[in-house]
């Protein structure tokens, strides 16, 4: 008789693979693809194989050089540190690679909103349907909503009936951006009346655009569209009139909304927002994507006390000026984002009964979803251009990002697909690869489609790779050092010098407060003036109004600059460690640096843990809600796991921080029917497995989260 967990697999070649996770692909994937059972199994297994033992050695090879590094600060802590003599011992070591001579990517068959295209981006877990059709859908907004329902114009709604006085100003807001986006000759558009297309042109109160060129197309009659579509920057606004709209019916040319395109890409995450530590939670993951992938995802809930249901959004259709037909996209493109080589799975089991790399689990199955996307005959396609994007995180150094470009090689061979039909997307967010980073390009130039930078994960891999470096500044210092300018900037310039301009996305990271939309529209311009043709949001109404800054810069013109005037930062500024130069902190400063650090951590964790949720808004200790995921908690659990090893603070002191912060967090989620208080014994498992991340954190490789929150939610699960 088979045991409880020999049941709950199946063989398939010699892999042990979940029986939930077999009938999945086999049931679900593989009809309506060229691959066999018995081909994609083989396939499999081979890559297993022939794989699994490099990655180990690539894991290997960081832990290596992570106690060379280690060693090497131990033995000078005590002097001054010597900025040459470090370089000089990471490129002995083979840290730091010579960078080699110029060259530009090869990448080809890349879709417009990867290229050509700038706007926002969403990151949006793969696990949750209704996030995942929010964010694709996301591609079209309403500017009034946006307007009204956010503090955007200074002040946030009074819950209550429409107030018509904030209507007012909202429309006169919009106006304002269309009067800078399509501006009219001798007229405004807060004035206008009449909106017509005549011989071509669009006519506003009888005069034409300045830039007529900028008119796409419309929908209804032309003496009184019901819809024009404008174009400015590569991005569509569409004008809808409506005159028995509540809005409409006050306007006199009837304009009821502005809507935007917005979220013009969607990275659709299996890695740091998402919490799957087994098959179970695996399939949830790749069935959304093989629903969003058909075209067939659906989700339906309570909203309101009324059912609804949503489904994706179909792509728009308007009447040139010629009289012919143009479609525009409905939907985001989609990036799907891989896990990194660390983590291993329990869904499926190798030859000798080890647990595979995740990533190559993702890696065979991701893409094989995607095939039904390359093969559809109708209905709106993700991928023009007949691609599958795969963004990569969390990869160190250049010999990592060839392994993923072998990778992906051999998985287009099992699966019969054109070599180089996976685009790579590169997440410049460790130190080896920030360092290393034109030589990474370089490792994968034939289908590199974007890189992006991320702070919290680069910070994270900060401390830890210079743990033994002595105490680092507290957070928000950390932010103000200049190596984190230089990171920025080479990101870019180095993106530039490879060729990614007009091939790629060259991408900035996340803007974490959700409810403050007025401190994004101040300070997220930066990211297009910087020269980065997308940035993460986190919400489709953060991507609407992050659209307008596209409208303002033109990004690529920006880049022509940047290219033009030369490198801005270099890899010394890089290697500039951000310790501590000044450690006369009173008691109270470290203890509400730690108090911060631990209260952002209980709370991602006591979620992630204790309800499977990957990314969610945790308030922080003073209750403003920040969106936190495990690169947020990596930054935090490493930073008082250095403190700790320094001496800054004490093992006692902070476990009675530790509590005190989980009572302030019980406090914070005491309206969620689901959450489990982790006082007054402190002895849960989500309590533990914080606990574990802050006095294990020198252990973790590379300091990750995930294989403490792995092992904790597995526990917690089999209770």
């Amino acid at each position: 008789m088979k045991t409880q967990i020999e049941a709950q697999y199946t063989t398939r070649q010699d892999l042990k693979v979940a029986s939930v996770l077999a009938a999945f692909i086999e049931a679900e994937v593989l009809p309506d693809t060229a691959v066999s059972p018995t081909e994609f199994w083989a396939g499999f297994s081979k890559l297993v194989q022939d794989f699994g033992p490099r990655n180990r050695a690539l894991l290997a090879k960081r832990a290596d050089l992570q106690a060379q590094i280690d060693a090497w600060h131990k033995v000078r802590r005590d002097e001054t540190h010597d900025a040459i003599a470090y370089k000089a011992f990471l490129i002995e070591i083979g840290y730091l690679l010579p960078e080699g001579g110029e060259f530009a990517i090869e990448t080809s068959g890349v879709d417009p909103e990867i290229a050509t295209i700038a706007g926002p981006q969403l990151v949006v877990p793969s696990t949750n349907a209704r996030f995942v059709l929010n964010a694709t859908n996301a591609r079209w907004g309403s500017l009034y909503d946006v307007f009204y329902g956010t503090n955007a114009m200074g002040t946030p709604p009074v819950a209550g009936p429409f107030d018509q006085g904030r209507g007012g100003r909202v429309v006169a807001r919009s106006a304002v951006f269309l009067d800078e986006a399509f501006p009219v000759s001798g007229t405004s558009h807060s004035n206008a009346t009449t909106y017509k297309i005549e011989q071509g042109h669009l006519r506003v109160d009888g005069t034409q655009l300045l830039h007529p060129e900028k008119l796409v197309g419309f929908k209804g009659d032309p003496d009184a569209p019901s819809h024009i579509l404008l174009k400015n920057n590569g991005l569509h606004v569409e004008l809808v009139f409506e005159r028995n709209h509540p809005i409409g019916e006050n306007s006199p040319s009837g304009l009821a909304d502005v809507v935007i395109e917005s979220a013009l890409s969607a990275i659709v995450d299996l890695e740091d927002s998402v919490a799957c530590v087994d098959a179970q939670d695996k399939v949830q993951a790749y069935q959304n994507w093989l629903g969003l992938m058909r075209g067939d995802l659906s989700d339906t809930f309570e909203k309101g006390g009324k059912t609804v249901t949503r489904a994706l959004h179909d792509d728009r259709t308007y009447v040139t000026s010629d009289g012919t037909q143009v479609s525009v996209k409905g939907r985001a493109l989609l990036l799907v984002r891989n896990v990194g080589h660390l983590m291993t799975n329990p869904a499926i089991l190798d030859q000798e009964g080890a647990e595979v790399f995740e990533g190559l689990m993702d890696a065979m199955i991701t893409t094989l979803i995607a095939m039904h996307d390359l093969s559809k005959s109708k209905g709106p396609r993700n991928s023009a251009a007949g691609s599958i994007y795969v963004v990569k995180p969390k990869m160190h150094g250049p010999e990592e990002v060839a392994f993923s470009d072998e990778v992906f090689t051999f998985v287009e061979g099992v699966l019969g697909l054109p070599h180089n039909t996976v685009k790579l997307g590169v997440m410049d967010e460790e130190r080896r690869t920030s360092v290393n980073l034109k030589e990474c390009i370089r490792a994968a130039k034939h289908r590199v489609c974007f890189i992006n930078t991320g702070f919290l994960d680069r910070t994270g891999d900060e401390i830890h790779t210079s743990m033994e470096a002595g105490p680092f500044s507290r957070k928000d210092f950390i932010k103000r050092k200049g190596w984190i300018t230089a990171y920025e900037d080479q990101n870019v310039d180095i993106g530039l010098e490879c060729g990614l301009s007009g091939k790629a996305q060259i991408g900035k990271g996340m803007w974490t407060e959700p409810d403050n939309m007025a401190a994004m529209i101040d300070t997220k311009i930066g990211h297009p003036k910087a020269g980065a043709n997308c940035a993460w949001v986190p919400s489709p109404t953060a991507a609407t109004l992050h659209a307008l800054h596209y409208h303002k810069i033109d990004v690529f013109a920006v880049q022509a600059q940047i290219a033009l005037d030369g490198r801005r930062a270099y890899v010394e500024a890089l290697l500039d460690i951000p310790i501590a130069s000044y450690r006369k902190w009173t008691s109270a400063q470290i203890r509400r640096e730690v108090e911060s650090n631990l209260q952002g951590i209980l709370g991602y964790v006591v979620c992630w843990v204790g309800q499977g949720v990957g990314c969610s808004k945790v308030p922080d200790i003073n209750d403003v809600g920040l969106m936190e995921d495990r690169a947020t908690c990596r930054i935090s659990a490493q930073h008082v796991a250095n403190w700790l090893h320094h001496d800054i603070v004490s093992k006692d002191e902070v476990q009675s921080i530790l509590r005190q912060m989980a009572e302030v967090v019980d406090r914070q989620n005491a309206t969620d029917p689901m959450y489990q208080p982790m006082a007054p014994g402190f002895d849960g498992i989500a309590f533990q497995a914080a606990s574990d991340l802050v006095f294990k954190g020198r252990q973790d490789p590379s300091g990750y989260t995930e294989p403490t929150l792995h092992a904790r939610r597995l526990e917690l699960k089999a209770q």
